[in-house]
């Protein structure tokens, strides 16, 4: 009789064993994918692995994974934010307004601020807009498509009328107003790594922290796993939905001034497209568009490989065409993958359930 009931246990160990193998590669696919893009191009793109590259590529990198690390916790509460690039946008015209004119306040006077000031107002414009997304969502009962969808156009047309659809040039700013350090926020460097970078590094950690360490972040997960189960739950919804989309505009923000203080100039379509690539960096990453799952980890592993694939192509001379084409196909290989690891590791459960019967 022992010898008889070992034997079905003995005959499904090596199912679950390679299904749970699969799950594991299935998981850790964004790393994968990861290492697999950096070797191709180490050989197939010339000075790829070049210092001066390596840097370069940093920081398009680090702009993609901010929007992507606000966008993570936006689609885990099963929402979606079309506006971070318009958003974008608008925030570096305010930052290029400020460091050129200041604030005319009539009478003859006008307020001029230093670069601190400049980087809190413009986060506070990034963070007011989330906040307009979050009330129009929450309290209003627009869809998140559509709220965020009206607000791209919103924000992208007030970039516009800011200058006339012109560009702000030479942000130098003033030693007399304390702005001259303007530049700084994207060409200046600590320990010769890029300030970006670790701005990247705190907001990513700061995320990583609210998302697995804190009561706000398990109500995230909760708010898109079961929305109607977390109410009941005594979760308030509605403000955890209205503080990540606030979130996502501060995200945002950071890239709209980072973007100018590189460029040393401010132009309204700024950051056009950039929510795609956010999107896409937040879904290869393993976050889920139905809500409920994301890590902030995978995600910034997408943003490297999102923007590894953008650089690489470009070094070897790939037409723009057809790098938008690559990055759809990414996408949806990503969602196909994503979710054939969710039908595997219901079949991995019932089947260690099956067996831990037996």
């Amino acid at each position: 009789m022992s010898s008889a009931t070992a034997n079905p246990s003995a005959n499904t160990t090596p199912q679950n064993t390679s299904g749970a193998l699969l799950l594991l590669l299935l998981k850790a696919r964004t790393f994968i994918a990861l290492i697999i893009v950096f070797v191709f191009f180490a050989f197939a793109a010339p000075n790829f692995l070049s210092t001066a590259n390596m840097i370069i590529m940093s920081k398009h990198v680090a702009l993609n994974a901010f929007l992507a690390i606000g966008m993570t916790f936006v689609i885990v509460t099963g929402g979606i934010d079309l506006s971070v690039g318009s958003i974008v946008g608008l925030c570096g015209m305010v930052a290029g307004w400020l460091v050129l004119n200041g604030v005319d306040i009539g009478l003859g006077w006008t307020i001029q601020f230093n670069t601190i000031e400049i980087m809190l107002v413009v986060i506070c414009v990034g963070i007011l807009i989330g906040l307009v997304n979050g009330i129009l969502i929450t309290k209003l009962n627009v869809a998140p498509f559509i709220a965020t969808l009206g607000m791209l156009y919103v924000a992208r047309g007030a970039a516009l009328l800011s200058s006339d659809g012109r560009t702000f040039p030479n942000l130098n700013g003033s030693a007399e107003y304390g702005n001259d350090s303007y530049y700084l926020i994207g060409a200046g460097d600590f320990l010769g790594i890029p300030i970006s970078i670790w701005m990247l590094v705190l907001v990513g950690i700061g995320a990583a922290y609210v998302a697995s360490r804190t009561p706000l972040g398990r109500y995230i997960y909760a708010v898109g796993g079961n929305e109607k189960g977390a109410a009941l739950s005594g979760v308030n919804v509605h403000l955890v939905k209205i503080a990540v989309y606030m979130f996502s505009g501060f995200c945002a923000a950071l890239v709209g001034l980072i973007i100018s203080s590189q460029l040393v100039a401010s132009h309204p379509a700024t950051g056009n497209m950039f929510e795609l690539n956010a999107i896409a960096a937040a879904v290869l990453g393993g976050t889920s568009m139905s809500g409920g799952r994301g890590k902030i980890a995978g995600t910034i592993v997408g943003a490297f490989v999102i923007g590894i694939l953008s650089d690489g192509l470009v070094m070897m001379g790939v037409s723009a065409f057809w790098q938008t084409v690559i990055k759809g196909l990414v996408i949806i290989a990503a969602v196909v993958v994503d979710q054939a690891q969710q039908k595997l590791q219901a079949r991995v459960v019932l089947q260690q359930q099956a067996a831990l019967n037996e």
